[in-house]
């Protein structure tokens, strides 16, 4: 009878021993994920598989560190972009905030539709009229002038959906993503139709991505003496639009190394995509971000003014990108 009963506790403590080890390895799992908001879906496993190849020394697939290069667009791939775009709802801010200056604008578009909060209007000023609003409000300044300005506006800015200033509106998975490229020798860098001097002051600090590895589009700017102190003072003149077919160019300019991965998630980062993906060997990764997620952010696509994702979306197929169904394959969207 004492030897049946000590065999049962011996059996009882083996199988405690057994579970303990399988919670403690679980943990190791959990804690070792680095992209723990991700979901255990094919895009996840896909990006893993990527970096694991290019990575593996000796692999067929492996890619020197130095040519570790990752390219992401950031309204929409990185941050929220909807009801409109972040940089566009400064803008806004900055005509509402300058207006007293200029009584003349109450009766001129496409600053009258601003100030009477007429965004129909606003669109139909079109592209023309969004130049003209980024020109008035970006220039006539010094860029460390402007600096400051973004930079207290982000402080104090609320979007009107979340109530949360904008740089907490970053995708958590995209920052996972981010660290764990970098973790794996690559240089993450920023390529936006955002304004580059908009980006640079706060992109470090939210997303590890250093100033000078942000890329985007600018004004003109010129050096200029004021009161013995050198400045660099802002235009009203385009300089570099850093969209589209522009975001290769801007790429090449910049950073001077062909992308092995690309991240976007509208038709603006189509030829990023394909610059980055179509050169053939070594191995190459193609993203973009699908809004699906209607009760925890956005659901949209191809019908849309703000990251319209509709030739972009059919080529996916065709070029084998992988396309990230944020409802699906996210299991957070925001950092809590």
């Amino acid at each position: 009878m004492n030897s049946a009963r000590s065999f049962l506790y011996f059996s009882r403590g083996v199988a405690l021993a057994a579970a303990a080890c399988l919670f403690i390895a679980a943990a190791a799992v959990a804690q070792t994920d680095a992209l723990p908001s991700w979901n255990d879906t094919a895009p996840k496993q896909a990006i893993i598989s990527f970096v694991e190849k290019v990575t593996k020394p000796g692999s067929a697939d492996f890619v020197p560190e130095a040519e570790r290069i990752a390219v992401f667009d950031n309204d929409g791939t990185l941050w929220v972009e909807h009801p409109i775009y972040t940089q566009l709802a400064f803008a806004l801010d900055r005509v509402k905030a300058l207006a007293p200056q200029h009584p003349e604008w109450k009766e001129t578009q496409p600053f009258k539709a601003v100030l009477e909060g007429d965004l129909k209007a606003l669109a139909a000023s079109g592209e023309k009229g969004l130049v003209e609003l980024i020109m008035t409000t970006h220039a006539g300044m010094t860029s460390s002038d402007f600096q400051k300005i973004v930079t207290d506006w982000l402080a104090s800015a609320r979007d009107p959906k979340f109530k949360r200033p904008y740089t907490e509106l970053v995708y958590q998975p995209m920052v996972e993503l981010l660290a764990y490229l970098r973790a794996n020798g690559f240089k993450t860098f920023i390529v936006s139709g955002g304004g580059i001097e908009f980006m640079r002051p706060w992109a470090e600090k939210v997303y590890g991505v250093p100033p000078e590895q942000v890329i985007g589009s600018s004004i003109k700017t010129e050096f200029r003496m004021q009161d013995d102190t050198p400045t660099l003072f802002r235009l009203p003149e385009v300089n570099f639009i850093d969209d589209k077919a522009g975001k290769p160019v801007g790429i090449n300019q910049q950073i001077g190394r062909r992308p092995i991965a690309a991240f976007g998630n509208s038709d603006g980062d189509l030829q990023m995509l394909q610059w980055t993906t179509m050169a053939g060997a070594p191995a190459r990764l193609g993203v973009l971000i699908h809004h699906t997620d209607s009760d925890r952010e956005y659901a949209y696509d191809r019908d849309t003014e703000f990251g319209r994702l509709d030739k972009a979306l059919d080529a996916a197929s065709i070029a084998g990108w992988t396309v990230v169904d944020m409802k699906s394959d996210w299991k957070q969207v925001f950092k809590d």
